[in-house]
């Protein structure tokens, strides 16, 4: 599967919407009126890969466990291109693998009678006998009945004859609904302070918009690292909050393989509020689930949807041809478009339990921007993962990544994830004296879990690998000649994505 990023540019809104398809013949004409113009059935929009958020991500062919991956777009809108079938390098990841929408209208008729139809008025009654006053009598207990109803219309009408216009003002104003903790207006309402809107520029002048999260009371923002990645080497980055204060900010590290990025305010106020984080490891699916961010440049926007998947192999990349990343992505139907990326996904109570980072996408289009939109498949890198990457980052500025000592296939055919007979560029596809070495694991050999989880391909594993820390020990289940075995392995260690 393959994602995209999200895009930064907002687009025209179009001069008019195409006519609605007709699915039956008109009915005739009113007199006086003839029937509106059929326009022709519009066709279904093309097929199209999925997409990251903010840049597309590639991926290579094969890749040394917990290094390298596969998968979506980010969430700016660009897409991978297909995998090809050469062997990574055993130290670092490979290089990455390589709708318009449609308008409804609804058709205006004219019928008989209807708003602005002429009243006739009905001649008085005689006076009479016994039949005229039980009539009289009747139409008195109507008009009793109705004369709350006959009053207010009577006044509408006046006002509407008067004045040209009618209002109804309801006794209470919003601010004064309460609305309790745990709403969704409750949470955007405490969650949007403490959201901004980012800006990276590259020394040339290219960049893009993103989302990010206050952190810490020090001023450290927490984002993706395709949000900032034009602006890593010279480059200038600034945040807006919702408020409309803008600060502007350096980046103090940031992970291409994790996705994960932290930039931290210049002259940061000392009135921060850090947005409470989570454990992604109890989300279930099912959990409702709040994204904030900014899709095409629209700031401070919210969404709601539910958690639809855990631990979705996903891989992206800030699209300028560097090392992919690589996430066991919580899947949300919360619509995330480009611009959403490094934005907070939280929980019903308002904790981050994510970082919106990808979408799949069925269109390479829409709006003539050509980057894709929601269909409702959108990944968030688990806050597990996320906190302990920033807080590495914020430490030392540099990453670290788990990792088995091994080069595995990404191809998803195999049932698993194979380990490669050749290494890139010639190396040892099994590091010699590594953990998977010391494990027993040997080049042929399927990996087909890692615990208790299912890996059914050479992305999942670098997924799973890089959400545990250096020096955890795993169970790694494999098949050798047909038969299965279990071995026991301490992940190792590498500092830096280079």
């Amino acid at each position: 599967m393959s994602t995209e990023n999200e895009g930064t540019a907002v687009p025209p809104a179009p001069s008019a919407p195409p006519p609605a398809p007709v699915d039956a013949p008109a009915a005739p004409a009113h007199q006086g009126h003839p029937a509106a113009a059929q326009g022709p059935a519009p066709s279904a929009p093309p097929q199209a890969p999925a997409q990251n958020t903010d840049q597309a991500y590639g991926s290579g062919p094969q890749a040394p466990v917990g290094e390298t991956g596969w998968g979506p777009h980010d969430a700016h809108g660009n897409q991978d291109p297909a995998p090809s079938s050469s062997a990574p390098d055993a130290s670092w990841p490979p290089p990455p693998p390589p709708s318009t929408p449609s308008y409804g209208d609804g058709g205006a008729g004219h019928g008989s009678g209807g708003w602005g139809s002429s009243y006739q008025q009905q001649p008085a009654p005689k006076n009479g006998g016994g039949r005229g006053r039980l009539l009289a009598a009747v139409l008195v207990a109507a008009l009793v009945a109705g004369g709350a109803g006959g009053g207010l219309g009577y006044t509408l009408a006046k006002e509407n004859d008067s004045n040209g216009s009618t209002t109804v003002s309801s006794s209470t104003s919003g601010g004064n609904v309460k609305r309790d903790p745990g709403t969704i207006a409750a949470v955007a309402a405490k969650a949007l302070p403490s959201t901004v809107t980012i800006e990276a520029e590259s020394s040339s002048g290219e960049g893009g918009t993103g989302t990010g999260f206050v952190f810490d009371k020090e001023g450290h923002i927490v984002t993706n690292n395709h949000v900032v990645a034009e602006a890593v080497d010279d480059g200038k980055v600034t945040a807006t909050f919702p408020n409309g204060k803008k600060y502007d900010a350096e980046v103090v590290g940031h992970a291409q393989g994790y996705d994960v990025a932290v930039i931290k305010l210049d002259n940061a106020p000392s009135d921060l509020n850090p947005l409470p984080l989570g454990n992604s490891d109890e989300v279930a699916v099912g959990d409702s689930t709040i994204a904030i961010g900014a899709p095409f440049g629209l700031s401070n926007t919210v969404t709601t949807g539910i958690i639809s998947a855990k631990n979705r192999p996903v891989a992206s990349s800030d699209g300028s041809g560097s090392q992919a990343s690589y996430m066991s992505a919580l899947q949300t139907d919360a619509s995330i478009n480009p611009g959403n990326s490094g934005g907070p996904l939280l929980d019903a109570q308002g904790n981050v339990i994510g970082i919106n980072s990808a979408i799949q996408s069925t269109s390479n289009g829409g709006f003539g921007t050509g980057q894709a939109g929601s269909i409702g498949l959108g990944f968030a890198i688990p806050i597990n993962q996320a906190k302990y990457v920033a807080q590495e980052l914020i430490k030392t500025g540099k990453p670290v990544y788990a990792k088995i000592g091994a080069s595995v296939s990404l191809e998803d055919a195999v049932g698993g994830a194979k380990i490669t007979e050749q290494g890139a560029g010639g190396s040892e596809p099994v590091d010699p004296g590594g953990p998977a070495d010391k494990a027993g694991l040997q080049p042929g050999d399927v990996i087909t879990k890692l615990d208790d989880r299912v890996i059914d391909s050479g992305p999942t594993l670098i997924g799973e690998i890089w959400t545990h820390k250096p020096g955890d020990e795993v169970t790694i289940t494999y098949e050798r000649d047909g038969k299965e075995r279990t071995t026991e392995l301490t992940l190792g260690s590498r500092v830096g994505d280079s």
